[in-house]
């Protein structure tokens, strides 16, 4: 069966892809052993899965969860499929679950936030998005999808007093401004908290997103360098946080609506 598989974002504790299935064999798959914990988020076709003997019917409108260890096979009997896969490492998944790996078994059916959420992250892998933007992304779609099965135990880990919020949110704010080059999950360990929690956690007390806050900031940092007459675009970029030189210009133009050499002419002091 020829599959076609495209990485859209590769971390360690996080690896989502666009998988496309051409011209499945007809009946079931053999039995194999998941390897991993992972989502198969249906975006065309259907099929079937069985894990440990529970068979499940996969459509768009459905979430597959793969628990890692569980004997599984799959069989298509509409022909090829179009699906992302949203793998997570085992301490990604405690983190999520209040600290236990352990998955509940089940079938999610999608809401129109889970869909609207995974085409965006789909959409934003194949723009200029980083990987802490995608990260963010991934992860709050997981934790959408695990909520439906076991919303107890994920809601376990954000913190229930409005203070440590509070606090969780400063602390953030604190880290990245020291270090913009900090990851995602690194942001999350710096403070003590979930990169999951701590994503929803910064949305409500800011109205908006971790990436894009960081995003708003390194911009801002960088209109700041260039009224001082930053020519050094390749070294700003990376001591910003930007992929690279042109990353930095795509950014920059698009929030402030020049380039970075045009706004310094325009910022260079006169007189």
């Amino acid at each position: 069966m020829p599959v076609e598989r495209t990485c859209l974002l590769n971390g360690d504790d996080l690896f989502v892809a666009d998988v496309s299935c051409q011209d499945p064999p007809h009946g079931w798959t053999e039995v194999r052993p998941a390897p991993v914990f992972g989502l198969v988020l249906v975006r065309r076709g259907l099929f079937r899965g069985r894990a440990d003997g529970v068979e499940q019917l996969l459509d768009p409108a459905s979430v597959y969860v793969e628990r890692m260890g569980s004997e599984q096979q799959f069989a298509h009997p509409c022909g090829g499929d179009r699906y992302t896969e949203l793998v997570l490492s085992e301490p990604q998944v405690a983190a999520l679950l209040g600290g236990d790996p352990g998955v509940p078994q089940g079938l999610v059916f999608t809401t129109p936030r889970m869909a609207l959420a995974h085409r965006l992250l789909t959409a934003r892998a194949r723009g200029d998005a980083d990987s802490f933007e995608l990260s963010e992304r991934a992860l709050e779609l997981a934790g959408e999808v695990l909520s439906a099965l076991a919303p107890a135990r994920v809601a376990s880990g954000r913190p229930g007093r409005k203070a440590a919020r509070h606090r969780l949110v400063n602390a953030a704010r604190a880290a990245l401004a020291d270090d913009l080059g900090l990851s995602l999950d690194q942001l999350g360990r710096a403070v003590g908290c979930s990169p999951y929690h701590l994503s929803r956690i910064f949305r409500a007390a800011t109205g908006e997103g971790i990436a894009r806050y960081r995003n708003r900031l390194r911009v801002t940092l960088a209109l700041e360098r260039l009224t001082e007459g930053e020519t050094r675009l390749a070294a700003l970029a990376q001591e910003l946080g930007f992929t690279d030189q042109a990353h930095l210009t795509r950014v920059v133009s698009r929030t402030a609506g020049l380039p970075p050499g045009a706004l310094r002419t325009l910022l260079r002091p006169t007189g």
